[in-house]
């Protein structure tokens, strides 16, 4: 217990409110602490002679006087004392107050509230006493009320129910100091989290509880959510649920559909709740006939007709609708309109179940960005949110390039929060943009640690600042430990280089690489072959060419090191130990029309990238790889992923180096070893790179079904793969052309406490000498 004295209970404030002393003048009753004066004679007429202040400590008399509505000389007036009592309690001073009359003095008997010393917390585990610090308004040094510890106690309890506590109890209690001061103590009983036992449907008859629980935030609890937050009670979700049911029931067809009440009931033993949603489904719509017209002059429906996603036939679907008022506003504005509202005009016909939609096309109000006003960044500089907008001070108001800056400044990482609103300037075709930001930490240092079958364990430190002074550079450094490599890396990147929108940066590294054959990489000195050593830099730049699209260069220069090479090593990893320079450039196109909700991918994406090595150095060579990845849902959250890519290399007036050619295995063709497909030296067995692969996949994912808190995602897969090509190899070559395939299953899991990964592949077209891996696993953590 803080400090000492007599304990003095508040009362228990979960049971009944805290008790606060009546506030009254009565005019029949006797009163005063020790005074048997009547009431009735301090209105028997008379004035005021004298007035007595008795019962202060700390508070002046003087004090007490100022806030009296009777003087001496005044008459002994009810009404006045009534208000001068009422005065006096309503300055927060005082537990009591009295008045009473001896002759013609007015007595004024006063018992002053406490001061609170200190204010402590007990019994509080789920939630720190910081976080309930926060929440009450009584501080030290303050003075005491009961009517300020019971608000305090409320606010507390209302903590925990945001937390899942409801069947918390919280108790304030008292330790008596002297000089009428005061320890405060809230003794708390937290009681078990008050997690949802069940969710019930009513009226559903298109879709089962199953399915409609899957839509939903909240979440049953379950043994398997132990790591889960989403399985506790919270009325802020319960209203998001109500919405994502809306939206999910729009989706699909239902126009008329509504959540006619959702009601969460606490158990008996007030340690669940059972919630019960009440739906109206309404009937199933399709889309009938859909139109596109225009009250613009010049501007043939026809030339934006594209822009329609919705069809004829299919099934009703709200989100339809408003992705094809953006897009139509999108592709009316790049034909040079700046002024354009689209607005949907829809026919419900209930008889046949079908909704006609004409998108109306027509001139909206010409409104031009007068400011942009940014508030919020403390740290952030101007520039750096303003180069994200798509709208600039002069320009037409456009409200889908507003949608798309906000989405622009989100997407950079460094506000918690992104608030973009509008205000009409009175009297004026003008507006004002206002963005209010809510900055969030970006600096960052991070430890990982973890294992996996081609590196053996793991180790990573990671320094990081994304937005290094304000001005949105990203610095970082790196280092990265396994059993097989070392690698230690600082760089910087200016994504704005001088104003424009065009990323700069470098890179210094050092990497060391144990080469061998053992299928688990690097758990056993005595099975490496040879240590390579790489040390350099590298300047790089990258800019946007269309939607989509992205264009990088890197130019890289490096010191290489081949040692500690074993005297039985394949003859051509003897003929290259020592030291070479490599100096290279690297032009990379990339495709990016992938879109991720709730871990399933949707759509494509493509990369080339060219590697010329030869401006200076000691190594000359060409390398080109191609690559490509589809996804697509098939079915609720399932999805199919089919990637492949093709990779070439050969020495410009010299043969290939080791060091520089694909080793190919468990990363592209899972069932292998980390090397398994490369071409190997046929004395040694030592794997030695190849000059051409391709790899493909074909792969089938699925939930395994155990939720949101438990995400883990299951496939079935088939790869294949080869890689062949080997020039001055003075010794035979064993390699094929012929693709090896492989088929297996696995797993990924989101874990609170870093990724894993686990497959299981098994050939089933090989060669010989191809080295094989069943087990291929990984898993880190960051803390």
């Amino acid at each position: 217990m803080p400090g000492r004295g007599t304990i003095r209970g508040i009362g228990r404030a979960v049971a009944a409110p805290v008790v606060v002393a009546a506030i009254a003048l009565s005019l029949t009753a006797a009163t005063g602490p020790g005074s048997a004066v009547q009431a009735q004679s301090i209105t028997d007429g008379g004035r005021i002679d004298e007035i007595v202040i008795r019962g202060t400590q700390r508070i002046e008399p003087t004090t007490v006087r100022s806030y009296l509505e009777v003087d001496p000389g005044d008459r002994f007036d009810a009404q006045q004392l009534n208000s001068s009592l009422k005065s006096l309690y309503d300055t927060g001073l005082f537990e009591d107050v009295v008045l009473s009359r001896e002759g013609d003095r007015l007595i004024v008997d006063v018992e002053e509230n406490p001061i609170i010393n200190r204010i402590a917390f007990e019994g509080n585990d789920e939630l720190d006493t910081e976080t309930l610090r926060q929440e009450v308004e009584l501080r030290p040094r303050v003075v005491y009320t009961r009517t300020k510890v019971q608000n305090d106690v409320d606010r507390l309890l209302e903590v925990y129910r945001r937390n899942g506590y409801y069947g918390a109890q919280i108790e304030p209690k008292l330790i008596e100091l002297e000089q009428n001061r005061v320890n405060l103590v809230f003794e708390v009983d937290e009681g078990p989290e008050t997690e949802v036992r069940a969710i019930n449907f009513v009226g559903n008859e298109a879709f089962s509880d199953s399915e409609l629980r899957d839509q939903i935030a909240t979440e049953e609890s379950a043994w398997w959510k132990l790591l889960g937050a989403n399985d506790t009670y919270d009325p802020d979700r319960l209203s998001f649920d109500r919405e994502q049911l809306r939206r999910f029931y729009l989706s699909e067809g239902y126009a008329e559909f509504e959540v006619r009440s959702a009601v969460a009931e606490l158990t008996p033993d007030r340690q669940a709740f059972v919630i019960t949603f009440t739906l109206s489904e309404g009937d199933r719509y399709t889309f009938g006939e859909i139109d596109v017209s225009s009250s613009l002059k010049g501007l043939d429906p026809a030339q934006v007709e594209d822009a329609v996603t919705t069809e004829q036939g299919d099934w009703y679907d709200a989100s339809a609708v408003e992705e094809t008022i953006s897009n139509l506003e999108r592709a009316v504005g790049d034909l040079g309109y700046a002024f354009v509202e689209v607005r949907p005009q829809t026919n419900r016909d209930r008889e046949n179940d079908t909704i006609d939609v004409t998108y109306q096309i027509q001139e909206g109000p010409k409104v031009f960005v007068e400011r942009i006003e940014i508030t919020g960044n403390v740290r952030t500089l101007d520039r750096v949110i303003r180069r994200e907008f798509q709208l600039v001070e002069g320009d037409a108001f456009n409200a889908s390039k507003l949608r798309r800056s906000r989405e622009r400044i989100q997407d950079l990482g460094f506000f918690k929060e992104v608030n973009i609103d509008t205000q009409r300037v009175p009297g004026e075709a003008a507006t004002i943009v206002n963005v209010d930001v809510q900055e969030q930490a970006t600096g960052s240092l991070t430890f990982g640690a973890g294992f996996s079958t081609s590196d053996g364990p793991l180790g990573a430190i990671q320094l990081r600042e994304r937005n290094l002074l304000g001005k949105g550079q990203d610095l970082q450094l790196n280092l990265t430990l396994s059993g097989a490599s070392q690698r230690y890396d600082l760089s910087f990147t200016e994504p704005y280089f001088l104003g424009e929108p065009v990323s700069a940066g470098f890179d210094l590294f050092r990497t060391s690489t144990s080469r061998d054959n053992d299928t688990f990489g690097g758990l056993s000195s005595d099975s490496r072959t040879y240590d390579e050593t790489e040390l350099g830099g590298a300047l790089r730049t990258g800019y946007d060419l269309i939607d989509r699209w992205r264009q990088n260069w890197r130019y890289r220069f490096s010191q290489r090191t081949v040692e500690n090479v074993d005297d039985d090593a394949a003859l051509i990893i003897q003929r290259s130990e020592g030291t070479t320079n490599l100096s290279s450039l690297t032009h990379r196109l990339t495709f990016n029309g992938v879109s991720q909700e709730n871990m399933i991918s949707d759509g494509f994406t493509a990369f080339t990238e060219n590697t010329f090595a030869g401006l200076g150095g000691d190594v000359t060579f060409l390398k080109n790889v191609v690559g490509a990845d589809w996804y697509r849902p098939v079915v609720d959250k399932w999805s199919i992923h089919l990637g492949g890519e093709v990779g070439h290399m050969f020495g410009i007036g010299e043969d290939t180096r080791i060091n520089d050619r694909f080793f190919i295995g468990s990363n592209q063709v899972r069932g292998f070893d980390s090397s398994g497909l490369s071409p190997r030296d046929k004395p040694t067995g030592d794997p030695i790179g190849a000059k051409t692969y391709y790899a493909g996949t074909v792969e089938l994912r699925f939930p395994v079904g155990f939720g949101d808190d438990l995400p883990i995602r299951g496939r079935v897969f088939a790869d294949t793969g080869a890689s062949f090509g080997v020039d001055g190899n003075p010794n035979p070559v064993q390699e094929s052309a012929s693709p090896r395939v492989a088929v297996g299953v696995g797993m990924s899991w989101r874990s609170p406490i870093g990724p894993l990964e686990l497959d299981l592949g098994f050939p089933v077209v090989k060669e010989e000498f191809d080295e094989e891996q069943i087990f291929k696993f990984s898993f880190g953590t960051s803390f």
